[in-house]
């Protein structure tokens, strides 16, 4: 995505149904009155569209929200383009905004809502919270001296607004330690969002690295990681893409110069208003010659899919798990004037051997956002053999290897899609938070037996799900309606698994996930398999 800039869009499709139906009966009506409606409403240069708002406004018979109006017309003309091309209401601009600037302005603590109560269930180090004495177990219950935060009414949206504010200013928050109220002042900071959720040695002279999102400090979070793996001794490297759906450009192209060589394309973009642009390598990569393997699943998606159409493309590693979403469109996104932006398609990108990789939205959005669904009604997540390409034109890579366009990034190395993770019962537990509340409780009454373990590799070498804990949880589940009577034994191996992945979780934060998880998690096992083969 470029800069924002400004544009005056008008208002859409909606509105122009409405004006010609207004004309069609106005000239069913005396001349006279029509006559008087020209002279008040003299379009000059006006769109008809501005026409009919301001018709609404004025001659409508009811009082009607225009700006309610707006965002459905607008939807209205966007739905007759590409699914990517959206409009943001001013409501939602600034979250959208920070998700990929990488920042946000608050006081840096993560919370959940659990009996209708928040509780602080990370404090953010070296933030705003932390400096001023909030520790994780802590309950928010009042905010400013007179705002309750506690009771059935209370929603993360809620919680969110009355946490966050300008770098600088300041709030009293109220907390329930320990029994006792402890009102604290906390200044607000400037708190980062990584994109980057963890890095560290998998295996000896392997390095991992699990990429979340393409946002604006992303490549430097990137440089960060592999250079400190590096004075690891990693000589071969996994990047997780799995479930990042992408977002800048720049980002991808610029990580992407880190790994290829020479001035190699990394892509170009082409749209009507927009003349073909190339993106080549521009300076020598921290690491052009090493093994590499890509995880990609259905939910990689744009910038995931030029980082590793790029690598797929130059032969410059593998690529392991499912086909990737198939979206190769460029948006930009433009302020409008009512504080809302518009992100609006304005290219399409191609990889080096030239393949498009969006797939096809002729059918509507519907159908659209039911691909996904269908590539496991069609058994495509399970067996590689049901991947269809939808264009059939052969490009080739540059070892001169086949691989098609239009529907995504197709592995090299297919992984399939595990569904026996997945039982009811396993559901209901995912569905209900019951992990993450459980390991919740147990860090706040489990604090000085878990404070043992130095670190996130440490804790997963050393920490284990004994029976004793494992029927601590089901008794904690049963309580939160789980029906635990009927848990399989692979629910139980599941089970045991994610109390420790969450209980990593909620030590040391996302990387303590991705190492207990990844242990055993079989695409990173067979990326780890492939990348020992190379010599």
């Amino acid at each position: 995505m470029s800069n924002n800039r400004k544009l005056n869009v008008f208002l859409p499709l909606l509105f122009a149904i409405v004006l010609a139906l207004g004309m069609y009966l106005g000239h069913k009506m005396p001349t006279g009155r029509n006559a008087i409606n020209a002279v008040l409403f003299n379009g000059g240069n006006r769109s008809a569209l501005q026409e009919t708002m301001d018709l609404i406004k004025v001659k409508y018979v009811d009082t009607v929200k225009v700006n309610d109006l707006q965002q459905e017309a607008i939807d209205g003309l966007l739905s007759h383009l590409d699914p990517h091309s959206i409009y943001i209401p001013p409501s939602s601009v600034e979250e959208v905004n920070e998700d990929l600037e990488g920042n946000f302005e608050g006081i840096g603590v993560e919370f959940n809502i659990t009996d209708d109560t928040v509780n602080v269930v990370a404090v953010i180090a070296g933030g705003p919270s932390e400096s001023a004495g909030v520790l994780t177990g802590d309950k928010i219950i009042k905010v400013d001296d007179t705002l309750n935060v506690t009771g059935s009414g209370i929603t993360p949206d809620r919680i969110r607004k009355l946490l966050r504010g300008p770098k600088g200013s300041e709030v009293k928050v109220t907390m329930l330690r320990s029994g006792k109220q402890v009102n604290i002042r906390i200044k607000r900071g400037v708190i980062p969002l990584y994109s980057v959720d963890a890095s560290y040695m998998i295996a000896p002279k392997t390095g991992y690295i699990k990429i979340s999102k393409f946002a604006a400090t992303t490549y430097r979070e990137f440089v960060d990681a592999l250079r400190k793996l590096q004075q690891q001794g990693m000589e071969k490297l996994v990047i997780d893409l799995r479930q990042n759906p992408g977002g800048f450009l720049d980002a991808a192209t610029r990580i992407a110069d880190e790994l290829l060589d020479g001035d190699k394309l990394i892509l170009y973009t082409k749209g009507k208003s927009y003349p073909r642009t190339d993106y080549k390598c521009e300076r020598p990569g921290l690491f052009e010659k090493g093994a590499l393997a890509v995880l990609t699943d259905e939910g990689s998606a744009s910038a995931s899919e030029i980082l590793a159409g790029a690598i797929q493309d130059w032969d410059r590693g593998l690529i392991i798990g499912r086909r990737t979403f198939g979206k190769g469109l460029v948006q930009e996104q433009f302020d409008l004037s009512n504080g809302g932006a518009l992100r609006l398609t304005v290219a399409r990108y191609y990889i080096p051997s030239g393949r498009s990789i969006q797939k096809s939205y002729s059918n509507g959005r519907e159908a659209y956002d039911e691909d996904i669904m269908n590539r496991f009604n069609h058994g495509e997540l399970l067996n590689k053999d049901s991947i269809k390409p939808a264009d059939t034109i052969p490009y080739k890579t540059a070892k001169g290897r086949i691989v098609y366009g239009g529907g995504g990034i197709t592995p090299d190395v297919f992984m399939p899609f595990d569904t026996t993770s997945f039982s009811r019962v396993l559901a209901e537990m995912y569905t209900r938070n019951t992990f993450s509340n459980f390991a919740y409780q147990y860090y706040n009454t489990h604090q000085e037996a878990l404070s043992r373990y130095k670190d996130a590799s440490n804790f997963t070498r050393q920490f284990s799900v004994d029976n004793e804990l494992y029927n601590t949880f089901l008794n904690f589940a049963g309580k939160d309606s789980i029906h635990t009577e009927r848990i399989t034994p692979k629910d139980k191996a599941e089970i045991q698994d994610r109390i420790k992945t969450m209980l990593a979780r909620q030590l040391y934060r996302s990387e303590g996930f991705y190492e207990v998880i990844n242990a055993t998690d079989p695409v990173v096992k067979r990326a780890v398999s492939e990348l020992e083969k190379v010599k």
